[in-house]
């Protein structure tokens, strides 16, 4: 740490120059520019600088580096460890970069670091072109980019990872280079899922591809007719085009769009189809899962925007999730699930998603270890006493434990927490960790880039 008399001629330097701004403790705005989505996590950066574009970015890692302290980059905020901001350091705030340029000629997007969902799914719609987003529209893109990406057109598109073109970075010197396969190859390639480890990535180009036309069907059954429409399920998307996705969700029904109001406060279990199509044709795909007796049916087209939006969760609350990748979905394994009790009084949510497709097909090269696994599962919770976050986190290890004899050990970081070193090694693939930290090692070589799932420098 600088002395005092130099960190506060810095801070002022800095006020000075960034076309953004700067918020330190004290300042109006300051408990609003440290806040994140995750209401467990409740850190003090000496110093937030709400960046404007790639010159704040620069300006603030070198102010970070000259004054020796701590850098945390935040796009969308959404890391379930708060890996967003902390404590006595800078934080890089990108919130105020989120132009999102669509390229229709060339089927590609470029989206600057912190754009949400909700912004490249607006941009591309008009054009009837999308790419791999996640499931909800409130993340940021770059951290799930960069992080791996998996969301409801991974069968189809591939995980949004495989349609990274080309990242823009600030390095851990204050430096901007870009990464692709003709440029700083290397790096391009460790960018494929290890994260926010190599840099500040202030723009990220993708592909996209042609999405006329979507569809959604959710039925609701009651929880007894559960270990059925998972099989239905699970049968039905194993034997269906790369276009069919979804989920299966046990939740207790809330005041949500998706829950109509005679269901709220009732446990339940629901079958999620998403269709890269026409609602006839989703129709007929889905035909068994109607059959079967249930409490609600929604079927028809719905832009793939506004399903992005459904599982939308305010900020605020207390959360906590995780993820396993599974080798199958045997009746067993669909039955014990079932059977697992939910945490009373809590918003809870046990998902299902499948995977295969083209993410299982796609470029085997990049540190991406889940791409052989079949279906994912996650828990989802969120509450807001703080009394019950223990009885939270046993809930999620419960499952994990649950799904073990199933799992395949490989992770996807972005959708982990705080869990340690070896489930980091996991989410990274001990086949490329030496490789990966290599290239730590020639653009970060002290780590600046540390709040993240973090892979030193060899």
């Amino acid at each position: 740490m600088a002395a005092l008399s130099k960190a506060g001629a810095a801070l002022a330097a800095l006020r000075a120059d960034l076309a953004g701004e700067v918020f330190a403790p004290g300042d109006p705005g300051y408990d609003e520019a440290r806040t994140v989505f995750n209401a467990r996590i409740d850190r003090r950066p000496a110093v937030v600088a709400r960046c404007r574009g790639e010159p704040d970015v620069v300006r603030a890692v070198r102010f970070a580096r000259d004054l020796d302290l701590k850098i945390a980059v935040r796009g969308g905020g959404h890391s379930v460890a708060g890996m967003a901001v902390n404590d006595n350091g800078v934080v890089v705030d990108l919130r105020r970069m989120r132009r999102v340029t669509v390229r229709p000629g060339s089927a590609t997007v470029r989206v600057e670091g912190g754009a949400l969902m909700s912004d490249l799914d607006r941009a591309t719609r008009p054009h009837g072109l999308a790419t791999t987003g996640g499931r909800i529209s409130t993340a940021g893109v770059g951290g799930f980019v960069l992080g791996g990406g998996s969301g409801w057109l991974d069968r189809l598109f591939g995980p949004a990872v495989d349609n990274l073109l080309g990242v823009d970075l600030v390095t851990a010197d204050g430096g901007i280079l870009h990464a692709s396969d003709g440029e700083n190859s290397e790096l391009f390639w460790a960018l494929h899922g290890g994260g926010g480890n190599f840099g500040v990535a202030t723009a990220l180009t993708l592909r996209l591809h042609e999405l006329s036309e979507f569809s959604v069907a959710l039925i609701l059954f009651p929880p007894e007719r559960g270990p059925e429409a998972v099989r239905l399920h699970r049968d039905l998307i194993a034997g269906g085009p790369p276009q069919a996705s979804g989920a299966v969700l046990r939740l207790t029904g809330l005041p949500e769009p998706f829950v109509p109001e005679y269901l709220v406060g009732r446990p339940l279990c629901g079958a999620l189809v998403t269709y890269a199509g026409d609602a006839d044709g989703l129709r007929g795909l889905v035909r068994p899962l109607p059959a079967l007796p249930h409490e609600s049916l929604a079927l028809g087209a719905m832009p793939y925007a506004e399903l992005q939006r459904m599982f939308d969760t305010p900020p605020g609350m207390r959360n906590h999730w995780s993820s396993e990748y599974l080798t199958g979905l045997p009746d067993e394994l669909i039955d014990g699930l079932c059977a697992r009790a939910m945490p009373a009084a809590m918003a809870c949510r046990q998902m299902l998603f499948p995977l295969g497709g083209a993410l299982g097909s796609g470029p085997p090269t990049y540190p991406v270890p889940h791409r052989d696994a079949t279906w994912a599962v996650q828990p989802f919770a969120r509450w807001e006493d703080p009394e019950d976050d223990e009885r939270a986190l046993r809930w999620a290890e419960d499952l994990h434990a649950d799904v073990r004899p199933w799992r395949t050990g490989a992770v996807r970081v972005g959708l982990i927490g705080d869990e340690g070193r070896d489930r980091v090694v996991a989410g990274l693939g001990t086949g490329d960790l030496n490789r990966l930290a290599r290239v730590k090692r020639r653009y970060d070589p002290d780590n600046v880039f540390r709040y993240n799932h973090n892979i030193p420098p060899a």
